[in-house]
């Protein structure tokens, strides 16, 4: 004979069947879930390759000691060629140049030996007559390069950048020279942009 169900075994059997429906639904939940990868190489494996260089072109680079109007060391010069021109970089010590504006051209011949005059580095590195200049519209010289400037006690950290010349332009057979003017150059005037004597010199190499 049955006996009939009572209120308590309800609640059990519906609790059952409850649980049994939640590990049926988490169930389906995990199939559905894809796993991220557990190796990470498989992952490397899935990434594009990098596009452009894998190593940066050897550089060509040039120094040189920086001499001042008495011939004495008062800085130093550094140029380093890129892939789309030269850095360089000028440092003068305390005392090496008067405070202001100063011209700083690339000139043709490695001679700083006429001490003072510094005449024996030539012109202008590829110099066009009447070209002088960033501002001229007839130039500019390949040799020409910003104004720097001296602080007040005469010292100088100086960073320029050009694509007009080539460093193996400037150590050719006869060797390149960065010269120092006592002045600025206004960069339009012939044949110097008015940037007066050569207070400075530096055969670079």
């Amino acid at each position: 004979m049955s006996r009939p169900l009572t209120f308590a075994s309800s609640v059990a059997a519906l609790s059952i069947l409850f649980a049994c429906s939640q590990q049926t639904s988490n169930a389906q939940q995990d199939e559905e879930v894809t796993p991220p990868p557990s190796d990470e190489t498989e992952m490397m494996d899935e990434m594009p390759e990098p596009s452009g260089p894998t190593s940066l072109p050897s550089m060509m680079r040039a120094t040189g000691d920086l001499l001042g109007d008495e011939g004495s060391t008062i800085g130093s010069i550094n140029m380093i060629e890129g892939p789309n021109g030269i850095l360089m970089e000028v440092s003068v010590e305390a005392g090496g140049l008067t405070p202001g504006w100063h011209a700083v051209h690339i000139h043709k011949t490695g001679d700083c030996s006429d001490t003072g005059e510094y005449t024996e580095s030539g012109g202008h590195v590829g110099k066009i007559e009447g070209g002088h200049g960033l501002l001229n519209p007839d130039g500019p010289e390949p040799g020409d390069l910003p104004n720097l400037y001296a602080f007040d006690d005469g010292s100088v950290n100086y960073e320029t950048f050009t694509d007009l010349v080539a460093l193996s332009d400037v150590m050719d057979e006869d060797g390149g020279a960065i010269i120092i003017h006592e002045g600025r150059d206004d960069h339009l005037s012939q044949p110097i942009g008015g940037a007066g004597g050569r207070v400075a010199c530096a055969v670079v190499q």
